[in-house]
């Protein structure tokens, strides 16, 4: 015994000389190499989970369908988007057995060569909620479930296809917790008569309504409830992680100016006065704050048999705009699959696979996680109901598919 004792003590003097001689750089590697290990194994074994739960996660697309009169504003498409709340991930077992991840959901505005569509790409397990609500919302409108999804008839990347694409994805120019130009805005939440009802949709379906039968554009907005991810130094000193509201709260207070040095009164009185355009920006984000907010990802799909035209990006932009305002916030493209200059990619390579891997995003709804993970941006259930809801007849486009007869109330066997 007492020779095994003397053999383990050598060899520890042997060992911690050996990384004396190698000098302390590899000796802290030698000692924190095993938690590195534990720590890259756990991330990606939660990798493989998430991966495997979203793959197995069944989701259905619903299309729905609008009346020939929607007499309700855009306050009613805010109602709704209240039941995408869904913040539950699962317990412990749930998560980090079987890879459960907070749900999310996919807004889309698709126009099929003019034809213009209203779809919902949901988890399964949320479809007779997210029916029941809208039918509470919207009696009249006709909701079906899709059996083949859209995004199979462009068959971009596979052998001797016609199509090609373009893809763009858009942030926010300012803050998060600067709003953008919401319906409240337009004066939409007064339901003032059709005739002087003003559409923020009306440009998007317009130009959405003027493309070839041999274009397609889809708009997808990715919705999930809203994460801490805003970084922020606290009292202690310590940067944290914080929701978008208490982030906002902070930008109302440096806005008001409620953070000056108040030692001279007289000094700090003049500071503090405000002018009506900051009152204006400072009463929007608080009215902004008051909302529920969701972590929102946007994108869209340009596709063409005979050509991309450059003229549809600027299309896209241009009908984004009614929807920003220079003292508040505003949609910009952040991504685009290509490049502005053709040294940066002369044989084509980098921008065909951009254009591969981002189409593969739109078609499996990644945005928020592996393989997509990419950032989101905050908006509130106003924000997206301005720029995602059912328009009125005032929204006069041709080729916005509408059911003939208006539906008096919801199926009376819909599942609760």
């Amino acid at each position: 015994m007492q020779g095994t004792l003397n053999f383990f003590a050598a060899l520890n003097v042997i060992i911690f000389r050996g990384l004396d001689s190698i000098g302390p750089g590899l000796m802290y590697f030698v000692y924190f190499a095993p938690f590195m290990l534990a720590y890259l194994t756990w991330q990606f074994y939660l990798l493989y989970i998430r991966a495997r739960y979203i793959h197995q996660e069944a989701r259905v697309l619903l299309e729905i369908r609008l009346p020939k009169e929607v007499t309700k504003s855009p306050k009613a498409m805010e109602l709704f988007l209240e039941v995408l709340d869904q913040g539950y991930e699962g317990e412990y077992v749930d998560r980090f057995i079987m890879g459960s991840i907070r749900g999310w959901f996919s807004l889309e505005l698709v126009s099929n060569g003019g034809q213009i569509h209203f779809y919902f790409n949901i988890p399964k397990f949320f479809q007779n909620i997210v029916e029941a609500r809208l039918y509470s919302q919207y009696p009249e409108v006709e909701i079906s479930l899709v059996s083949e999804d859209y995004t199979k008839e462009v068959t971009y990347g596979q052998p001797g296809s016609p199509w090609d694409i373009k893809i763009w994805e858009y942030e926010l120019d300012k803050d998060d917790a600067y709003p953008i130009k919401t319906y409240i805005d337009y004066e939409m939440d007064k339901d003032p008569k059709e005739e002087f009802k003003i559409e923020p949709m009306t440009p998007l379906l317009e130009f959405l309504a003027s493309i070839k039968p041999t274009e397609k554009i889809w708009v997808q907005i990715m919705v999930m409830a809203a994460k801490k991810r805003f970084p922020m130094v606290g009292k202690k000193g310590k940067t944290e992680l914080v929701t978008w509201k208490k982030k906002g709260a902070k930008l109302v207070e440096d806005l008001a100016k409620r953070n000056l040095d108040a030692k001279d009164m007289m000094s700090a009185w003049t500071k503090t006065v405000l002018t009506n355009t900051e009152r204006d920006v400072i009463t929007s984000i608080q009215r902004n704050l008051g909302k529920i907010g969701f972590d929102v990802g946007i994108r869209t799909v340009y596709s063409a048999t005979e050509g991309i035209k450059p003229n549809v990006g600027v299309g896209l932009n241009s009908a984004l705009k009614q929807f920003g305002s220079d003292n508040l916030n505003a949609f910009k493209a952040k991504h685009r699959t290509g490049f502005d200059n053709p040294w940066q990619d002369p044989f084509g390579w980098r921008t065909r696979e951009r254009k591969l891997s981002h189409f593969q995003y739109y078609c499996n709804r990644s945005y928020f996680y592996p393989p997509a993970s990419k950032k989101p941006i905050g908006l509130t259930t106003e924000e997206l109901a301005t720029i995602y809801h059912f328009p009125g007849s005032v929204a006069t486009t041709p080729t916005l598919g509408r059911i003939p007869s208006k539906r008096g109330e919801p199926p009376e066997n819909l599942p609760i």
